[in-house]
């Protein structure tokens, strides 16, 4: 296909007008652009910032569980250690002392 020869200049009454408009069309879908790209930033800036204060806490919970396996992990070997070494009388006073707890305060209360 050939062009003419002043293919690249306007030549008609409508073209600057219509040269305008397509600048302004322009323009404006370069502003909602512009502002959607803007709207995304702030969006992926307050992401980053809810992910570093959501893993700042499962550290801290990582922390707390495994300062409770530890003392529940001593807590037991201690109760190991008792229950090995044939002190019975020991869950025996310790029975009575509970099961007298209770019916005093079944006696206070009635």
């Amino acid at each position: 296909m050939r062009r003419a020869a002043g293919a690249g200049q306007d030549t008609g009454y409508g073209a600057p007008q219509q040269k305008h408009m397509l600048e302004e069309e322009n323009d404006r879908m370069v502003d909602d652009l512009s502002n959607k790209v803007q709207a995304l930033k702030s969006l992926t800036i307050d992401i980053g910032n809810e992910v570093r204060t959501q893993n700042k806490m499962l550290k801290g919970m990582d922390d707390d569980f495994d300062k409770s396996g530890t003392f529940l992990s001593a807590t037991m070997g201690r109760l190991t250690a008792l229950t090995k070494k044939g002190h019975h009388w020991v869950m025996c006073y310790l029975l009575l002392f509970c099961l007298f707890v209770f019916f005093a305060v079944y006696y206070l209360k009635r």
